[in-house]
């Protein structure tokens, strides 16, 4: 591995750190190297919050060493002026004499921009270290930007048969499958989304809360179907615990959008995007999860194959164009992610 490289991939993993607080900016990792050591790390502060740029040159505390070192930072710093000012002045202004950077930024703001004001100041730029790795890392601000719609990430469980859930169950009684850490590791993926959407029949079968309860973290937006605004104030969904919407032909109150449901998913995605929210958790139900599989919209789907036999059931959905990349093992639970064929060029 190339010394660029080996630093970027620390910048990597300090992106990791921030995602779930970062939202809807992307969550940006960033070292400052002088002579072989690091002397400066950062990732993004909460929203609002100072960039990872800035929490690294803050972080080095012989300021005088700047002027000799080289910025990594996994994507390219930003040129305007937002919440916080922009980071490629504050580059110019310490004088970092070389900057390598893992992608260039998407967004209409920047895109290439940021680049162009170091070089400007005779500031040496690398980039496309680690291109790949860090556009993966900030594939919700990329998928955002560029196709305009969120990140969406399917999310189910499914026994070893086959299906996500019996035909019969008691009334308002969510069926487990999956195993308790297998369930608090869906409320740290909750924590780390700024959405997640369920359809009506998961509403009624599991009157879910769909918070962050068994991990500490930010509860994302709730999304839900209900086109004929059938489910009542009585679920678990409608109380105060965290934004809600409800995607509805008829409006009763202002948690309701109403969409014409002649394309359901685009239109949801549409309203995402109008909302700022970059990315999607969709937990169910089946119907749901398939209308987006079937529309080819959806970008990584997390399956939780368990040892649990129904015999009989609600089939689970069936992916089609993907890549299975990876899969973990949570005691007798076994979590498949595949990701979709994309590419963001």
């Amino acid at each position: 591995m190339s010394v660029y490289k080996q630093y970027m991939q620390r910048a990597l993993q300090l992106a990791k750190i921030g995602l779930a607080n970062a939202l809807p900016n992307p969550s940006v990792g960033a070292v400052i190297v002088y002579k072989d050591t690091i002397i400066g790390e950062g990732y993004t502060s909460a929203f609002g919050g100072s960039h990872a740029e800035v929490n690294a040159i803050n972080s080095v505390k012989n300021q005088a060493l700047l002027n000799e070192s080289t910025l990594y930072v996994t994507l390219e710093p930003c040129s305007h002026f937002g919440k916080t000012p922009p980071c490629a002045n504050l580059i110019v202004e310490k004088k970092i004499p070389k900057v390598v950077i893992g992608c260039v930024d998407p967004f209409a703001k920047v895109a290439g921009k940021g680049i162009q004001i170091l070089k400007d100041n005779g500031i040496e730029v690398i980039t496309g270290v680690l291109e790949k790795e860090c556009q993966q890392s900030h594939k919700r601000f990329f998928t955002f930007h560029l196709k305009k719609r969120p990140y969406i990430i399917l999310k189910w469980a499914q026994s070893a048969d086959g299906f996500i859930a019996p035909i019969e169950k008691d009334k308002h009684e969510p069926v487990w499958l999956s195993n308790a850490y297998s369930r608090q590791l869906t409320h740290k993926w909750r924590s780390e989304e700024m959405a997640i959407l369920v359809g009506k029949q998961t509403v009624l079968d599991d009157n879910p809360s769909l918070t962050t309860r068994s991990w500490e973290g930010k509860n994302p937006v709730r999304l839900f179907i209900d086109a004929n605004n059938g489910i009542d104030n009585s679920f678990q969904i409608l109380n105060e615990e965290a934004p809600t919407y409800r995607f509805t032909k008829i409006k009763k109150s202002e948690k309701d959008v109403v969409i014409p449901f002649k394309n359901m998913v685009q239109e949801i995605c549409d309203f995402c995007f109008e909302q700022n929210l970059q990315s999607v958790i969709i937990e169910g139900g089946r119907q749901t999860l398939q209308s987006f599989i079937d529309a080819g919209i959806w970008d990584e789907a997390r399956v939780f194959k368990t040892s649990v036999i129904l015999n009989k059931g609600i089939f689970a959905p069936k992916l089609m164009d993907f890549q299975k990349t990876t899969s973990v093992l949570i005691e007798e639970d076994c979590v498949w992610v595949y990701k979709k064929n994309q590419s963001f060029h």
